[in-house]
């Protein structure tokens, strides 16, 4: 069959891969297993029941779920079906973003996962007019449960009702709106049609290797954000099964009673598995803490160039063989592949994982592409450092200004009741995407920084600080960091130690660093051993650009505390805002 809806790619799991684990939730401590014969019905029966409810086409209607799980899909192909929108979103955001997208969308129903966010919904429902009802994946007393609209399509009288809405849906047609969290202002609504992530999902697919046994993902990534989503999609296409991860505390555990072999991920995550693993390193001794710092040593050397020349590769397999295995033990035992995106990973971390056969797809894509423009695969050409060539549906150039720029049949159809945003972001079918990048002559991407971020110093000289935050993030005590220096003299930064890292550190040198993070960010010999290391990576960049102080923050950074964007990305303004003293004293 042809896929051109996104509930087609059910329609052809059904008929071309049917799984009796297509989606799987864990529910008082036990995996429940969704057929996908069981998805398909259901699906079906959500949509009888907003039929039911009477929902029209076009209406919208916002999900908002603390984890993944089988209802989250259910829900989000039953809405599609119906020719009506979803309106996923962060759970993390603010009750007045909540309050703000509820208004923008005009939404008529909220579908919630569990209290915390109804109550964040119900402090704001009052105000806003739309707003009809609100359900609840779990019981709450006094909210209607979202198995209600389950149990009105257990008839199956008003079917030809639903045949008839799923067939007038087209693949130009909307499907979703997705707020951006945006790192300032307020949240645009990007409006993406089905064939906008269809065609981004089958593209996507031929970049995804083959996996053994059908292939089992885990999935813990957000599904409100469009990458997570997207590939959702993909994975009902190539008849994947999908576990849902129980939450991100939980995603070590999951792993290993899943043992899928691929997950998303974004780089923050992937970094955190590999301190914990080089902490564990820390503690060895004797021989054996040599040859695991060895084979690290052999892995930040791994190039696809160089994995099959004498001498490297005879260390690769000893690697291999005496270390990189246990790491593999300790993500599932069938762990193949992590594919990343939402912003640049490490090379170094690249090399390693990879060299550890466990193999990172680096991609890029924004939410206004349906979440690809390029990624790095093992069926394409791959080089290390890059965001691979871009998918075959899409066509990149590179601006005077370096700025990244894509046309293709998956760039969104605008910002929701926005035209001059919209306006502002396309140059006729060329999507501005905000980035600085480069091809190389293979026609590989690789981003160098973000436009809106490059600032100049107070000597003219432009500083692209995405490019030294991620060399310098290869220090193990350095959690985040953002580097600052705009109008100013000389470039410095806001640095939020490792503090689990550092206390360790603290531990074997026999250092008295204190218990709070107060004390540790206070502490001058903290601060003298991460200047150390930013003195070691400074030496990759030019005199203009290098970080000459920094200053410690006394707590995390955290999307709760608003230093982050529910993706993780730095929210510059507000972290120089919660931190203006510290700037000052930079600065002064």
């Amino acid at each position: 069959m042809e896929i051109k809806r996104l509930f087609d790619f059910l329609q052809y799991q059904l008929e071309n891969y049917p799984r009796k684990d297509a989606l799987v939730t864990k529910t008082d401590g036990k995996w429940i297993e969704t057929s996908t014969q069981e998805f398909y019905d259901k699906v079906n029966q959500f949509s009888r029941g907003l039929l039911r409810l009477g929902v029209k086409k076009n209406e919208k209607i916002a999900i908002i779920s603390h984890n993944n799980q089988t209802k989250w899909n259910i829900s989000d192909l039953g809405i599609l079906q119906v020719g009506a929108q979803d309106v996923p979103m962060y759970p993390t955001i603010s009750a007045d973003d909540y309050q703000y997208i509820f208004n923008h969308a005009e939404v008529e129903i909220v579908i919630v996962s569990n209290e915390e966010i109804y109550n964040k919904v119900k402090s704001v429902q009052d105000n806003v007019p739309t707003l009809k009802e609100v359900y609840s994946f779990v019981d709450i007393p006094g909210v209607k449960n979202w198995n209600e609209i389950l149990e009105l399509g257990n008839d199956h009288s008003n079917q030809d009702e639903l045949d008839k809405r799923k067939a007038e849906v087209q693949e130009d047609d909307l499907a979703t709106l997705i707020y951006t969290s945006g790192t300032t202002g307020r949240p645009k609504g990007v409006m993406l049609s089905h064939k906008n992530i269809v065609i981004t999902a089958l593209s996507s697919s031929k970049r995804v290797p083959d996996l053994p046994n059908g292939g089992k993902l885990l999935s813990f990534l957000p599904t409100c954000h469009v990458f997570e989503r997207m590939i959702q999609y993909l994975y009902f296409y190539r008849g994947f099964g999908v576990y849902f991860a129980e939450s991100i505390e939980m995603i070590g555990d999951n792993i290993r009673e899943v043992k899928p072999h691929m997950f998303t991920a974004v780089p923050r995550l992937i970094e955190k598995v590999y301190d914990k693993i080089i902490a564990k390193g820390q503690d060895l001794t004797g021989i054996k803490r040599a040859l695991f710092f060895w084979a690290v040593s052999v892995g930040e050397q791994f190039d696809f160039t160089t994995q099959n020349k004498f001498p490297y590769n005879i260390k690769l397999k000893i690697a291999r063989k005496l270390i990189f295995s246990k790491w593999k033990e300790a993500l599932g035992g069938d762990l193949l592949y992590i594919v990343s995106g939402s912003a640049a990973l490490l090379p170094t971390l690249q090399r390693v994982f990879n060299a550890a056969e466990i193999f990172v797809l680096e991609g890029y894509g924004l939410t206004e592409t349906s979440a690809v423009v390029s990624v790095n695969s093992p069926k394409d050409l791959w080089k290390i450092g890059t965001v691979g060539r871009p998918i075959d549906i899409v066509e990149v150039k590179i601006a005077e200004d370096g700025e990244i720029l894509a046309k293709g049949p998956n760039m969104m159809q605008g910002y929701y009741k926005d035209p001059e945003k919209t306006a502002e972001v396309f140059t006729g079918d060329y999507f501005h995407t905000g980035d600085i990048g480069e091809l190389d002559a293979d026609g590989v991407l690789k981003i160098t920084d973000r436009k809106k971020e490059m600032f100049k110093t107070s000597g003219g000289k432009y500083v692209a600080p995405q490019l030294l935050e991620a060399a310098m993030k290869q220090s193990h005590f350095i959690e985040q960091i953002m580097v600052i220096g705009e109008g100013q003299k000389l470039v410095a930064a806001l640095v939020q130690p490792a503090f689990d890292f550092v206390k360790e550190w603290a531990r074997r040198k026999g250092i008295d660093v204190g218990e709070t993070y107060e004390e540790i960010a206070n502490n001058p010999k903290v601060k003298e051993r991460i200047m150390q290391d930013i003195n070691k990576f400074n030496k990759g960049f030019g005199k203009w650009e290098t970080i000459k102080i920094i200053e410690l923050t006394p707590e995390e950074w955290s999307i709760e505390a608003g230093h982050m964007t529910p993706t993780m990305k730095l929210k510059r303004r507000v972290i120089k805002d919660i931190y203006k003293d510290l700037y000052k004293r930079i600065y002064s």
